[in-house]
């Protein structure tokens, strides 16, 4: 069984415990010679998919009164009772569980989405962020201080909404962000074992 997750930058892939990436240019030239399960934020790429790809959207029973929740904060979420969903892709989407209620959650910019910001601020400011740079002493220098003003007031966001939970991470950054805390789970495959669940549960005809 193939499954995908079509983002805004790449589709990523998961098969037998593997897991690839692949960017939007390369999807479009994928052929795949079985069935692909998928979930998808992108509605541009996924009304071009031929009858090899099944949309499990609708397969996801998930109790929460947000609004226009993303299906990939959705899967991400599915198999988290309780804790704090931290998915740091393109876009960082903070999602808290108890219970198996989702209570709500929100978004911020990723790590590489603030070195647009800068560079639309002046020429100057066009430098790559930093994800080493020293947080606990005040920057000396330009650089630093682009990725300390960039890195040091994401953590202290995420660190007001985790407190003492435990936080999944998965996504790109996922792992560099897991590092911070104390009750952190690194889990590439978040997403992916959500998809599974919906899955298994379609397969047998019942709902979590």
């Amino acid at each position: 069984m193939i499954l995908c997750d079509i983002g805004n930058s790449n589709v990523d892939f998961y098969h037998d415990g593997k897991i690839w990436s692949q960017n939007l240019e390369e999807f479009k030239k994928y052929k795949p010679k079985e069935k692909v399960y998928f979930i998808s934020v992108n509605d541009s790429v996924t009304e071009k998919l031929d009858s090899k790809y099944v949309n499990i959207e609708n397969w996801f029973d998930f109790d929460t009164i947000y609004q226009g929740m993303g299906i990939d904060r959705i899967a991400a979420c599915y198999t988290v009772q309780s804790g704090i969903v931290i998915d740091a892709g393109s876009a960082i989407t903070v999602d808290v569980m108890s219970g198996g209620l989702h209570m709500g959650g929100y978004i911020m910019p990723s790590i590489n989405s603030y070195e647009s910001c800068y560079a639309n601020i002046s020429v100057k400011l066009e430098k790559r962020i930093n994800p080493n740079v020293l947080l606990d002493a005040l920057p000396q220098k330009t650089e630093d201080a682009i990725s300390y003003g960039a890195i040091k007031p994401m953590i202290m966001i995420l660190e007001h909404t985790c407190r003492d939970k435990i936080v999944y991470f998965t996504g790109g950054d996922g792992k560099y962000f897991s590092k911070f805390f104390k009750k952190a789970v690194y889990d590439r495959s978040l997403i992916f074992r959500g998809m599974l669940k919906a899955i298994e549960n379609k397969d047998k005809g019942i709902q979590c």
